[in-house]
């Protein structure tokens, strides 16, 4: 008997999980069906703020996989078609195909839930005027860049500095756009300590964009042909012929729950080891929409990014094919640019440290990416963090030029394998001075911070 895998999602997560389950099964023993609601699949959606910039040339450079290929090699890939209802019970899912306007009831054996996240809009005045955007989808991409080419005026404002804020305001700028950027944190980038993100906003501002921290947003203004004319916070009013919603995004989880499938405290579906949904042995979920594992405070987190997503589909697919795999958790890596300046963090900072109940020594270095008497040399400020007493490394923040930000991945590995920080500083890391000082910055953090455990027990 042929069994049915429906796939609810066509990026990351759902192409990945239908392609791995086609690899270990045939059509004569699974079918797959893909349902997914707008018209591209497996593209790079951390790519579009380089899209819209200019660095990459054309959409189509961020598809992966295009529909026909994906129906080539023997999956039913339905796009604009949008799935409204769950039937746990009855084991089915209703689909609207948009095209049609028509509905069917589509009966599953195993179902995966691949839908993603959608942008964080809050319910100001004047937020669904024309000329503001969430960034999200390629339509998405298509649409800014649509305003972007046919505004009379030259003022853009982004309202929240997150890695997609912030990366948007480089666009913008780049695109010739005069930006402004409202935050109501103490700093760009939440997911840095305030000391680290000034260093960000120092280098903002640098680059000719005015950083407003400290700004809530309340409305968004109208001007006379009905587009957004500006933005507005209970100090200032801010010109704007586009606006961009870099606020974040939230796991698109309505149908499940609705469906009455189990959500954690962050939105997301909650899973095991194997990404299958709690409670339910044929329903799978992976990507934005899940919540996950944070190796270091033992905590779930709701972490969207690529990386997770492509790893969730092939365990998943893996699962579905008969076979066994399973993910064990992040520890919070994410990089990021402002032009030449990269961002860089992994494990807690230190609001997170206090919020799972760790006392710790935070350090911070200064330090440069090559040798400081190599042509290029550029500085680099690396802060680390370790448990009290134990030395366990707690997390890692780079901000600096010239390759900091991938920097980052030594101070992940070690996070993965709970090493401390005195374990780290034997590292026997790669080492010319067209690459690194003698000690390379992640090491001279590393003893900084043994010191610091060691003189405060």
């Amino acid at each position: 008997m042929v069994e049915r895998m429906v796939v609810i999602g066509a990026d990351a997560t759902g192409m990945s999980a239908a392609s791995q389950a086609r690899r270990m099964r045939g059509p004569d023993d699974l079918e797959i069906v893909v349902f997914e609601k707008g018209h591209h699949t497996s593209y790079s959606a951390c790519g579009i703020p380089y899209w819209v910039s200019g660095d990459v040339a054309d959409r189509d450079d961020l598809i992966a996989r295009t529909p026909a290929e994906h129906r080539a090699r023997g999956i039913d890939l339905r796009t604009r078609t949008e799935i409204v209802e769950l039937d746990i019970p009855g084991r089915r899912v209703l689909a609207l195909d948009h095209t049609t306007a028509t509905r069917a009831w589509w009966h599953y054996d195993k179902l995966v839930l691949a839908t993603g996240a959608t942008p964080i809009r809050p319910p100001l005045p004047g937020i669904d005027l024309p000329g503001v955007h969430g960034v999200q989808t390629l339509d998405d991409g298509q649409a800014l860049i649509d305003t972007l080419e046919a505004a009379h005026g030259r003022d853009a404002v982004v309202v929240g500095a997150g890695y997609i804020g912030v990366e948007m305001a480089e666009a913008l700028i780049r695109r010739g756009y005069r930006v402004t950027v409202l935050t109501r944190g103490e700093q760009p980038m939440s997911t840095l300590d305030p000391d680290m993100g000034a260093l960000v906003a120092d280098a903002m501002r640098g680059l000719g964009i005015r950083v407003e921290c400290g700004a809530e947003v309340t409305a968004v203004l109208a001007g006379d042909g009905g587009r957004v004319r500006a933005v507005t916070t209970p100090d200032a009013e801010y010109p704007a012929d586009v606006v961009v919603l870099g606020i974040g995004v939230t796991p698109a989880t309505g149908l499940a729950r609705q469906a009455g499938l189990p959500l954690g405290e962050h939105g997301g579906l909650l899973t095991d080891l194997a990404q299958r949904v709690h409670g339910h042995d044929d329903i799978w979920a992976g990507g934005d929409c899940v919540e996950v594992l944070d190796l270091v405070s033992g905590d779930r987190r709701h972490i969207a990014l690529g990386t997770h997503a492509n790893k969730h589909g092939q365990i998943i697919g893996t699962g579905v094919g008969g076979g066994y795999a399973t993910f064990p958790g992040v520890v919070g890596t994410a990089v990021s640019k402002v032009c030449d300046l990269e961002v860089a963090r992994t494990g807690l900072g230190e609001r997170q440290a206090r919020e799972a109940g760790l006392q710790f020594h935070a350090v911070t270095i200064e330090s440069t990416g090559r040798a400081g008497y190599f042509p290029g040399a550029q500085p680099m400020t690396v802060k680390m963090l370790a448990e009290r007493r134990t030395g366990r490394l707690l997390g890692v923040q780079i901000v600096g030029r010239d390759g900091a930000a991938k920097r980052i991945d030594v101070a992940a590995v070690a996070l993965t394998t709970r090493m401390t920080v005195e374990q780290m500083t034997a590292l026997d890391l790669g080492y010319a001075p067209p690459f690194s000082p003698v000690w390379d910055p992640i090491l001279v953090a590393a003893r900084r911070a043994t010191r610091a455990v060691a003189q405060q027990p």
